[in-house]
């Protein structure tokens, strides 16, 4: 067992701006941003004054709703300097899903852009709080999110009942460094401070709760797989709002004086420009997004000869892929890695110098400090190599627990302190793992995880619906794509654009069905469980994805 770090996120930025103060810390190529370590540490430090000057305590929770803006990563730091918990919102979601998130995570105050892609927040977030519009900043009252009280908009202006961000900078400077030094030292290294949701098979998300201790030395070691230094420079094109992008990259990036070089949405163009300009060194990325910068028509063009290493994760790498990553893009050192949001979020990870074989049969070895075990599902008893059953995790990385959700916590760390995962997994002799499919069924599709049991409560809802099974199908481009069986109520008629219609601007766009069937019934066991696996297997058959298999 390593030393491990007992540093809050706040005193870790701190720490890290002392040894390398003018380093680059953060670099927006297409803003023309770049701070230093010291800048960086500074602005944080403003950001968490101001929010102190807005009445933000310890234990409060700030939800941000963003694509990877510069006051997102600003905001991961200032919040944890004040012992604020930052709640994290999929850009994807819709209203249904802001309002159940904003109202489980007692959110206090909402950080959000004008929107992303096909939604405008804006107008979400005033379709949920009508009352918004209405209200003096700071004074809101709202009927269905009783909790929350502020609006904060990050871009120019603000709209009505919102305060703008730069204001909060403004305000920091009625803060003194002893009011900040008086609230940091109040804080703990196991106070939670970041609260990621995930959809749960139960049908709603749960906010997994993370600690300055999880992310950090979580961050800390994926850092130390990719053999990161103060040298390193990392293009980040995954999102801020899920682990990929505050844990594997931000965290492991901050841990090391590693500079950070951030892509705001994904644009396979902008990210081979900011790895030529910036000279990057590491990339991370979904398969889609590596498969995307090599297939672009200008790929010759750009000179990615700084690349050494980085991380894929989120579904499996073809080996094809892989070779062209090491070769073309230059990456020899690439790195895969598996986890999920409750374990802060890597369990496993290759290592830079491991064959191609590994980083493509395998999610890599157990991470240092961690303990892994593969169980029998039946008897929990622990398995030896080569067999298959559930991956469990114990150590560091383990989540505080659900938010509000002691039973849904209790199902899945045991008494024993083990994270069980609902993956099946086998491990060989040499603690490689090869995950072999999800204890219940779900779904990925591009690197984000759908539980069709959310889908499927979504569905239920809907007056001509009589019962509904939401299953996987594969798809060449993004490994799944979500299938509906759907049986109607007696007497009802409906097409499968009524089912999508439905969906739409109500649920986020990936987990619309892109296949509906109607079907009179389900194949059941003797025992009336539904066989998804059998409708899934008809599906294949009736939509002809046998080469996708």
């Amino acid at each position: 067992m390593t030393q491990q770090i007992e540093l809050t996120v706040g005193a870790l930025l701190d720490d890290i701006a002392a040894r390398f103060p003018d380093n680059d810390a953060l670099v927006y190529v297409e803003r023309g941003l770049r701070y230093s370590y010291r800048e960086f540490n500074e602005r944080c430090r403003q950001v968490a004054k101001g929010l102190l000057r807005m009445g933000v305590k310890k234990g409060d929770h700030l939800a941000i709703w963003a694509y990877n803006v510069p006051e997102w990563v600003t905001l991961q730091f200032a919040t944890a300097k004040i012992g604020a918990v930052l709640v994290t919102v999929n850009t994807s979601y819709k209203s249904a899903e802001l309002e159940y998130l904003l109202k489980q995570s007692d959110s206090s105050v909402l950080f959000l852009v004008q929107g992303f892609k096909d939604t405008n927040y804006i107008e979400t977030l005033e379709s949920v709080v009508p009352e918004l519009a209405g209200s003096t900043p700071g004074g809101l009252t709202s009927a269905a999110l009783p909790c929350l009280k502020h609006v904060v908009f990050i871009g120019d202006g603000a709209p009505d009942g919102m305060i703008n961000f730069e204001s909060i900078v403004e305000l920091g400077k009625e803060v003194s460094d002893t009011e900040l030094a008086a609230v940091e030292a109040t804080l703990s290294t196991y106070d939670v401070i970041n609260m990621q949701y995930t959809s749960g098979t139960t049908g709603f998300p749960k906010g997994v709760m993370l600690t300055h201790h999880n992310v950090v030395n979580n961050g800390f070691n994926i850092g130390e797989c990719m053999r990161f230094t103060e040298r390193d420079r990392l293009c980040i094109p995954v999102p801020f709002f899920h682990c990929f992008g505050c844990v594997l990259a931000v965290m492991a990036c901050v841990t090391h004086g590693t500079t950070m070089v951030p892509v705001e949405i994904f644009d396979p163009l902008k990210v081979l420009q900011a790895i030529e300009k910036e000279r990057c060194t590491a990339v991370h990325g979904v398969p889609t997004m590596f498969i995307a910068e090599l297939e672009h028509p200008r790929f010759a063009e750009f000179d990615l000869t700084s690349l050494r290493t980085g991380i894929m994760a989120g579904s499996n790498c073809p080996i094809e892929v892989m070779r062209r990553v090491i070769r073309d893009m230059h990456a020899s050192e690439i790195t895969i890695a598996y986890g999920q949001t409750e374990s802060s979020p890597v369990i496993t990870q290759t290592r830079t110098d491991d064959p191609i074989e590994l980083k493509v049969a395998t999610v890599g070895r157990v991470l240092p400090n961690v303990e892994l075990k593969i169980v029998d599902i039946e008897t929990g008893a622990e398995l030896p190599p080569g067999k298959q059953g559930e991956l469990c995790t114990r150590g560091y990385l383990v989540m505080k627990g659900y938010y509000k959700m002691p039973e849904e916590t209790a199902k899945a760390i045991d008494a024993d302190g083990w994270l069980h995962t609902g993956d099946l997994a086998v491990m060989d002799e040499n603690g490689y793992c090869k995950i072999t499919g999800r204890i219940k069924n779900m779904i990925i599709r591009g690197g984000e995880n759908i539980y069709p049991r959310e889908i499927e409560e979504f569905l239920y809802t809907h007056p001509k619906i009589s019962d509904i099974q939401v299953y996987g199908v594969p798809d060449r481009k993004y490994g799944e794509q979500v299938m509906a069986a759907v049986v109607l109520k007696q007497g009802s008629e409906m097409t499968e654009e009524e089912v999508k219609e439905f969906c739409r601007g109500r649920i986020a766009n990936y987990k619309i069905p892109k296949y509906v069937r109607f079907v009179d019934s389900y194949p059941m066991t003797a025992s009336g469980k539904i066989q998804k696996f059998k409708l899934r297997e008809m599906a294949i058959r009736e939509l002809q994805l046998e080469e996708n298999v």
